[in-house]
């Protein structure tokens, strides 16, 4: 094999997953590598502008098959319900045909995946090299995806005894367990098969959990630091939300997005805009209409809109989050902790205030809250339901100026972006990421 390497890629085909490897992508094809990144026809269209080398990275449509209760033209899991995410993987699934002839045809020396656990026995078939590639967080794998684990409960020899579940969290679990059996299996499957693992972090936020898997499964882990797209100079934020944001003093508006993939209950959705409007500080929520409703509007609680005029906005569709957190206004973000929003947290100099959701969320907020105590999570009660009181008493716990929880998280936070943000820090990873791949590569084309 010659120095350059030509990837394969093949994530699962969400968007929180295809745009970290998109980013990897470029940061190979910088280096002078070639890609070829096989997704779903339509995500295609909606990841283009990401590609910065499209002369080394090339698109390749996959076709999502038929399944048998997966709706016509559903592609990716924002197209469907969290309850239908089995049909897509068994889509996925049913797409190795399409691998084995891209290979056949484009003669690769890596694929990198993470949900598709067959690709090790591809790549044997084929003599490549197979590389399980994982953008959730390392926390989530070392508590859950280790050999012989069970669901929420830790591994003999976990390396924390603050990141667990706790009784309100069992709401989490339930909304896991529905794809969780089959989600284990395939990340199990797929490190103890593969060549060699890496992971989307970086050993100063996680370093202790890379390690502990390093000894699970015997292998190398290699991280590539958070993978976040660098900053488009030339898109800057929109007009409207720029003149809105910059109406109100330096850290005082509180901004909450909950990602593409939670959609709240109605009740729940109105919980959240009054637990804002008691606040009493300004506001920007960006979520998507709740359950039943087209709009937002139609859903908002009955005169909130007339009494949060001037200060308070509710937003149904998507927002350019990393150049919001970045406005000099906005002193508080209320995230549901997805692992792409953890980072952009920590990165931004605002107030953290959690809300999980899924289980990786909740080991995510376990890990910023309790571990690295730079964020404070919403109180919940056992059924998982918060009230718009707990909701407010978060946020204003860290936007108080005199609160003793609020100045500790700060100083905390401010601690770790400076590490996080320090000067070639995320470069020196991808650098050392890639040189260790090469050499990785060359080793075993070697032997």
């Amino acid at each position: 094999m010659g120095q350059k390497i030509h990837a394969f890629m093949f994530p699962w085909f969400a968007f929180g997953h295809m745009t970290p490897y998109l980013h990897l992508a470029n940061k190979l094809a910088e280096k002078g590598h070639r890609v070829t990144f096989l997704l779903p026809k339509k995500a295609q269209k909606q990841l283009e502008h990401l590609n910065l080398f499209p002369d080394s990275i090339v698109f390749h449509p996959i076709t999502i098959p038929h399944v048998d209760g997966l709706p016509a033209g559903a592609e990716t899991p924002s197209d469907i319900h969290v309850s239908l995410w089995r049909f897509l993987s068994t889509a996925m699934d049913l797409t190795r045909d399409q691998m084995e002839a891209a290979v056949r045809a484009l003669k690769p020396d890596l694929i990198l995946f993470d949900l598709a656990h067959w690709v090790p026995e591809v790549a044997k078939e084929f003599g490549l090299k197979s590389m399980l590639y994982n953008v959730i967080s390392a926390t989530s794998i070392a508590h859950d995806l280790v050999p012989g684990g069970e669901l929420g409960v830790p591994p003999p020899g976990y390396p924390s005894s603050k990141l667990l579940f706790r009784g309100h969290h069992a709401h989490a679990l339930l909304s896991f367990s529905v794809y969780y059996k089959r989600f284990y299996y395939r990340l199990t499957t797929g490190l103890t098969n593969c060549d060699f693992i890496s992971i989307r972090t970086c050993k100063e936020i996680e370093g202790k959990f890379c390690d502990y898997i390093a000894r699970q499964y015997q292998k190398n882990v290699l991280l590539t630091g958070p993978m976040l797209p660098e900053p488009d100079k030339s898109k800057p934020l929109e007009e409207r939300w720029f003149h809105w944001l910059s109406g109100f003093e330096k850290g005082s508006v509180v901004f909450c997005a909950l990602g593409s993939q939670i959609t709240l209950e109605k009740d729940q959705f109105q919980e959240l805009c009054l637990g804002m409007e008691l606040t009493g500080l300004p506001f920007l929520v960006a979520v998507t209409p709740p359950k039943g409703e087209k709009t937002i509007q139609e859903a908002l609680p009955e005169g909130f809109e007339e009494r949060v005029k001037g200060r308070g906005v509710v937003w149904g569709e998507w927002v350019q989050q990393p150049l919001i957190l970045a406005h000099s206004s906005v002193g508080c973000f209320v995230s549901h902790c997805g692992f792409g929003s953890m980072w952009e947290s920590l990165m931004s100099d605002c107030q953290i205030v959690l809300l999980p959701y899924l289980a990786d969320q909740v080991l995510n907020t376990r890990l910023l809250t309790d571990e690295l105590e730079v964020s404070v999570e919403v109180e919940r009660e056992e059924t998982g339901w918060f009230s718009k009181e707990s909701l407010s008493v978060a946020v204003t716990s860290v936007m108080d100026k005199d609160s003793e929880i609020g100045n500790l998280v700060r100083r905390n936070h401010s601690k770790l972006k400076e590490v996080v943000v320090s000067p070639g820090l995320l470069t020196s990873y991808t650098d050392k990421f890639v040189d260790t791949l090469e050499n990785l590569l060359n080793d075993a084309y070697l032997e």
